[in-house]
């Protein structure tokens, strides 16, 4: 089996990036991803232009970095075209919304029921109960209104 390997080092590759991807499904982290594929990538050059073992090692080192480098670099520029969305965040969900104030805000600030839940809402002045506010922003728990 060995001479075998030393005789055809594409088979090595390729089954090393097969394994590696097929580990990979297993797990989530996507780290095996890219060095499966250099692994695949050494494998398929190999087949057609004959290298040493070491140039073989070496060349799966750059192919790997080369991998991540092209991923991190996609993931960024996605990351800084992609449209910043609120799921999950209740509280800049609200932004834009209208409510009416329960009760009188003291020193600018309040509670108002949202659903079967009371926020902290505070506001620039004091407002009457049965104000109709906007939330205009939030800042931790605390929804920023002004009047409508």
């Amino acid at each position: 089996m060995l001479v075998d390997i030393i005789a055809h080092p594409h088979w090595f590759w390729l089954t090393l990036g097969g394994l590696l991807l097929a580990a990979e499904m297993l797990g989530t982290s996507g780290y095996l991803l890219w060095i499966g594929l250099a692994a695949v990538l050494v494998g398929v050059f190999e087949w057609f232009v004959p290298l040493s073992w070491t140039a073989q090692g070496a060349t799966f080192a750059v192919l790997t970095l080369v991998c991540v480098f092209l991923w991190y670099r996609w993931m960024r520029h996605r990351e800084a075209h992609q449209v910043p969305n609120a799921l999950n965040q209740r509280g800049r969900q609200m932004i834009g919304s209208t409510l009416t104030l329960d009760t009188a805000l003291q020193n600018r600030t309040g509670h108002v029921r949202i659903g079967d839940s009371s926020w902290r809402v505070e506001a620039d002045r004091d407002l009457p109960a049965g104000t109709p506010v906007i939330v205009v922003g939030i800042e931790g728990i605390t929804l920023r209104v002004q009047p409508r």
